[in-house]
């Protein structure tokens, strides 16, 4: 099956994803699978391909960001139970005040994102969140929300994320990366309120496993929280784990950018490497507030079983994505693309959108637009370095649009955020494409004034 007919397939295993999952209760592990499988019948790979690619879509996602979940999640149980974490909400709160945590996490959010890829940096930061959530007693699906919107952002749209690098390199603009932040970083602004009022809102609308409501059952207090610690850690201490792996992840792009090779660097600053390092300055913590390594050895085994179902449903969305690439359906939609030309500034935009529903990646949503748009530059009127960068954000904000069953992200938000599959749908698809169509708007307004 190929073209219009796998296009149409393709919508309804979706559906039937989403029903099995929602409705009749299957868990998404098996119905990704499953679905994934349907997908690769009907679309044409070879049966004798098929385990190999549904082999190597699980363990390529392992390998990608298996590792980092669990080292960020290990990071965060560390946090916790140090009461790391609540030192470190005390001092987002005394910033930002009690009353807005969801503009704090929308703006750590984006500056985490401009170094460190949104997975990594939703595990990071979500020790903050979830004890911002106990200090203030506001919505956690809010704050999930503010965050992921935050770090979306900033990976979509600010070098030295790869995927705006690689954009601009294709696109002819590769000398002008700081026209590219410059733009990005402006048109981030409208894509961050957006983000964060459709945060306010949703909060409103949907509970969080984790909240006190959604549970049925009391929480303690903030103040009881904290004399069960005893004596909280101090701030520097608090912050080492998640600041540390960030500087170090910052340093080996900013390297990179700069076209610097220094081995170390480029090591330390490697995500698996970086939260390593984390994992280490989280013991020294822990052992500082009178813990034992027994203490970690349990801490270490309550995460590893926490994570796992995470890293399994990740795992299975990667396979859906790599299943999808191995149709004719990127081939198909990359083929007809002249078909939209016409429209401009909007191509990159609808054609990136396109290709990451389909696939899922925003990165390979990113990099194949780039190299479908790049040859019809002049003809689409965008000749200059400026208007080159807008066309980065452009397509930027199509990759954004919509992170949903075959995009790692979506489960990892919803999974860390204690939301199920329904409820993803509602906060993490809604808000990415929120955040796309405000972001594109604003793509547009500037093109009507420089091009």
């Amino acid at each position: 099956m190929t073209g219009i007919p796998l296009i149409i397939a393709f919508v309804i295993c979706i559906v039937l994803m989403i029903l099995a999952i929602s409705k009749l209760k299957i868990h998404p592990f098996l119905s990704i699978m499953t679905i994934a499988l349907l997908l690769a019948l009907v679309g044409g790979i070879p049966l004798t391909d098929i385990p190999g690619v549904i082999g190597s879509g699980f363990s390529g996602t392992f390998s990608s960001i298996g590792i980092v979940i669990i080292l960020g999640a290990l990071v965060g149980s560390l946090l916790e139970l140090s009461g790391a974490a609540l030192k470190m909400s005390d001092c987002v709160v005394k910033l930002v005040g009690k009353k807005h945590p969801e503009a704090a996490m929308v703006i750590m959010g984006w500056v985490v994102s401009i170094p460190v890829f949104c997975d990594s940096g939703f595990v990071i930061l979500n020790p903050i969140r979830k004890s911002l959530v106990q200090r203030t007693g506001r919505s956690s699906v809010a704050s999930t929300v503010a965050l992921s919107m935050g770090l979306y952002v900033a990976h979509c749209f600010i070098p030295p994320t790869p995927g705006p690098i690689a954009a601009a390199n294709t696109l002819g603009i590769g000398d002008h990366l700081i026209t590219v932040m410059a733009i990005g970083a402006l048109i981030s602004i409208p894509a961050l309120i957006a983000g964060y009022f459709f945060a306010l809102y949703i909060g409103k609308k949907v509970k969080a496993g984790d909240e006190a409501d959604a549970l049925g059952e009391d929480v303690k207090s903030y103040e009881e929280l904290v004399a069960s610690y005893g004596k909280l850690p101090n701030a520097f201490m608090s912050f080492a784990p998640i600041i540390v792996p960030i500087i170090l992840m910052a340093l080996s792009s900013a390297f990179s950018m700069a076209s610097l090779n220094v081995p170390v660097i480029t090591f330390l600053g490697t995500p698996i490497i970086a939260l390593a390092v984390g994992v280490i300055f989280g013991i020294i913590l822990l052992l500082s507030q009178k813990k034992t390594m027994q203490d970690f050895y349990n801490i270490t085994n309550d995460t590893l079983k926490v994570v796992g179902p995470i890293l399994f449903v990740t795992a299975a969305g990667g396979v859906l994505g790599t299943v999808i690439k191995n149709t004719s359906m990127v081939e198909f939609i990359t083929s007809n693309a002249e078909v939209m030309s016409a429209i401009g500034i909007f191509f990159p935009f609808l054609l990136s959108a396109i290709l990451k529903c389909a696939q899922g990646s925003s990165t390979v949503a990113i990099t194949t637009t780039a190299g479908i748009v790049a040859p019809m530059m002049p003809a689409l009127g965008l000749t200059t370095p400026i208007l080159g960068a807008l066309t980065v954000i452009a397509i930027g904000a199509g990759a954004m649009t919509v992170s949903h069953a075959n995009d790692s992200y979506f489960w990892v938000v919803t999974n860390f955020g204690e939301m199920n599959v329904s409820d993803g749908y509602k906060t993490q698809t809604l808000g990415t494409l929120v955040i796309g169509v405000a972001s594109m708007i604003c793509v547009f307004i500037a093109w009507l004034f420089l091009h």
